[in-house]
């Protein structure tokens, strides 16, 4: 057995679902189960950005490498992709050549939408949301041309492959300074809710969601490593709004800002639908089975709302709308053999708080020192609350449902 072509097979399927924006425990359960599969022991810990695999040889020495990325990417077909063909291997186990063969095909067969559908993404989420948060029909047509703008800024800025903290920070100040623009010509009754709908794009929801599986599964380093940085890329938001809001306040001054609507609850679940929607071209997410995604969306913020009717405080409701979220995706990952975390994170779309980032970074430039308190406590809240909900969900799954049987060499 030629144990160069394992280990190639190995790191080439880790780095590969790592770029993608796979869980740390699908990423090492993928390496051990196919390496396992020929009949070897091995040893892989996987942190953001590394991947490190260790081959038990018999009667030899160790064989090991390390694999670096620098660029950890959001392609969740990719994830299901790499997922299947890893299930593949275990099944059939196929010589070590042709299985570097399937994993070329595999890549071929990934599929990624162009960039005028990513752009349509942008606009639906952006006006999807603006309905959520209140907006009216002068906003909705605000966000669409903020998402529009975002998109188009932030594949500019890729192309000089900067870092996410940047731009980040240049794609928030770059979108609320258009905004503000906007407003200041007539265009928008309350801009506040064209900006949030926007800025959801840039809110690391995917991130903050890996980082709770990482540590329900046991990867201490990963998940606290993807929280860090799902902190600052929050920060890094906020700054760029901040500055720009205090930019346009300085240069042409901004219109006071009426009080969002109030929507009725089918209005804000529709909205929020067509915001999951909106990801679905964002986040890469293809297939059938693409549309049962907007469906959870929809369920979660119409279990918030009943929850809210039956007299449950915001933290209640969001615990309820969370669990929901959780235990849907769950059960669709298990009926579809598809990686829960694509029903996950956008179920979870309307539980984010992104109007808590937005208003605790506005009112820290304003000098609203009462109001930045409330807003961040409500921001730390609804984490903390989103958090325990998807650790109480996914922890039982693991233990009621395994996602696999024990791992047995083939050897034995």
């Amino acid at each position: 057995m030629d144990y160069r072509i394992l280990m190639e097979l190995a790191s080439q399927l880790g780095t590969r679902l790592a770029v993608a924006g796979a869980e740390t425990y699908r990423v090492e359960e993928s390496i051990v189960r196919v390496l396992a599969a020929y009949g070897l022991d091995s040893r892989v810990y996987s942190v953001p950005n590394s991947l490190f695999i260790t081959i038990m040889v018999p009667g030899q020495l160790p064989i090991t490498q390390l694999c670096r990325m620098k660029h950890i990417g959001t392609d969740l077909d990719a994830v299901e992709k790499y997922n299947n063909f890893s299930r593949a291997i275990c099944e059939k186990k196929p010589d070590p050549k042709v299985a570097l063969q399937w994993l070329e095909e595999t890549d071929r067969a990934r599929q990624a939408y162009s960039f005028p559908k990513v752009l349509l993404g942008h606009i639906l989420v952006a006006c999807g949301l603006c309905v959520f948060y209140g907006g009216a029909y002068s906003d909705v047509i605000c966000a669409g041309l903020c998402g529009l703008f975002l998109g188009l800024f932030s594949r500019f800025l890729g192309k000089y492959n900067s870092n996410a903290f940047f731009q980040n920070i240049a794609s928030g100040f770059a979108m609320a300074l258009f905004a503000y623009l906007l407003a200041a010509a007539g265009m928008s009754r309350n801009i506040d809710t064209s900006v949030i709908g926007t800025l959801m794009l840039l809110v690391p929801g995917l991130l903050f969601t890996n980082s709770l599986r990482d540590i329900i599964f046991g990867d201490i380093n990963s998940g606290v490593n993807r929280i860090v940085t799902a902190i600052l890329i929050a920060a890094a938001v906020a700054l760029g709004t901040a500055a720009a809001w205090n930019t346009a306040q300085y240069l042409w001054g901004i219109p006071p800002v009426p009080a969002p609507l109030t929507h009725s609850p089918l209005i804000t679940c529709t909205g929020t639908a067509v915001a999951c929607t909106g990801f679905l071209y964002v986040w890469n997410i293809h297939g059938a089975g693409k549309w049962v995604c907007p469906v959870g969306g929809f369920l979660t913020w119409a279990v918030f709302c009943f929850a809210k009717e039956l007299g449950f405080g915001y933290a209640m409701c969001c615990l309820f709308g969370t669990i929901f979220a959780a235990t849907y995706a769950e059960v669709m990952a298990r009926v579809r053999k598809y990686p829960a975390i694509s029903y996950l994170v956008i179920g979870l779309i309307s539980l984010i708080p992104g109007s808590n980032i937005y208003y605790t970074a506005q009112q820290a430039v304003q000098g609203n020192m009462d109001r930045f308190i409330q807003e961040g406590t409500l921001l730390v809240v609804t984490a903390g609350v989103m958090a325990v909900g998807i650790i109480l969900v996914s922890s039982a799954a693991r233990i009621i449902h395994p996602i696999h049987p024990p791992i047995k060499n083939a050897s034995k």
